[in-house]
């Protein structure tokens, strides 16, 4: 079955040029130019992962990823103008899965999407009754859900990604090249945030600070303390 793209651009030139070669590489593409036709096609449930600007005339993107946050858990990847740190922070905060700067290497886009569905449909072929426990986490992977104290955490699919890998090394260290590439999929560049973001959403989603439940090791990377029970 073709993977589903709702990709929310303003840009038609850049819209359609990214259409075509996404539609070339086997997805199956809606296209939306303003943040409100977004969020109306997104409603229909007719999308695995969406691809949101931005910079949209008629509503923000970055209130359009409010919106899908508040009502579903669908991957997203923000479309960001080129070293706009703010902006890039600012949708890790809210719920982004990753981002792509603008110019954007259509190639680029299409290997951070298939890494995301690839992770999420690993997840869902390994069945309901795989859950794991953790002191106070237990891990769904058929449903991609975690419960702390038996209440559901709201992750993104990133976010959930990088928990995984770290719960799985409880203890240890994880560098951050090893868990940029098994989370993300893809290698550390030099000042990049992207997983330093994630991981300040875990803490603030999980709690623990004191001491911290997801220890930073200077130099190397992360370790989830240990098993909080």
């Amino acid at each position: 079955m073709q993977n589903r793209v709702l990709l929310i651009e303003d840009d038609d030139e850049l819209r359609q040029l990214l259409a075509r070669y996404l539609t070339s590489q086997g997805f199956t593409v809606r296209e939306a130019a303003g943040g409100r036709d977004g969020l109306l096609l997104a409603a229909e449930n007719h999308c695995d992962i969406v691809v949101l600007d931005i910079m949209l005339p008629d509503l923000n993107g970055l209130e359009v990823l409010c919106q899908l946050r508040a009502r579903t858990h669908l991957p997203v990847v923000l479309l960001t103008a080129r070293g706009d740190e703010t902006d890039r922070i600012v949708g890790y905060e809210v719920g982004a899965d990753d981002y792509i700067p603008k110019p954007c290497n259509p190639r680029e886009l299409v290997a951070r999407l298939q890494a995301i569905l690839r992770r999420i449909a690993w997840d869902q072929q390994t069945g309901v009754d795989d859950a794991r426990v953790y002191g106070d986490l237990r891990v769904e992977p058929g449903q991609r859900r975690i419960y702390q104290n038996g209440e559901p955490v709201e992750l993104t699919a990133t976010e959930y990604e990088v928990l995984q890998v770290l719960l799985a090394h409880a203890g240890s260290v994880v560098r951050k090249t090893d868990l940029m590439q098994w989370a993300l999929g893809r290698r550390l560049a030099s000042h990049d945030r992207t997983l330093d973001m994630h991981i300040s959403n875990l803490r603030r989603k999980l709690g623990g600070d004191d001491p911290p439940r997801i220890e930073t090791v200077r130099g190397l990377g992360y370790s989830y303390r240990s098993v909080v029970s």
